[in-house]
């Protein structure tokens, strides 16, 4: 009798391993498909120089 609880135990430490293997695989995929580069928007220099130099925008802000 005692034999059938460690086999128990030994299919559930192999599935939570399973799951948890293919989990980090997923997960290392989705980093390379949507994370692998920053992105840069375009004129990103001139909106920062605009932002920098404090040029006025076409909108106020009033309070």
């Amino acid at each position: 009798m005692s034999s059938k609880p460690k086999d128990i135990n030994r299919k559930l430490v192999r599935e939570i391993t399973i799951i948890l293997i293919v989990k980090i695989i997923l997960l290392l995929i989705i980093k390379n498909i949507w994370f692998d580069a920053p992105t840069i928007p375009k004129n990103f220099d001139n909106q920062v120089a605009e932002r920098i130099a404090g040029s006025p925008s076409q909108t106020q802000e009033t309070r």
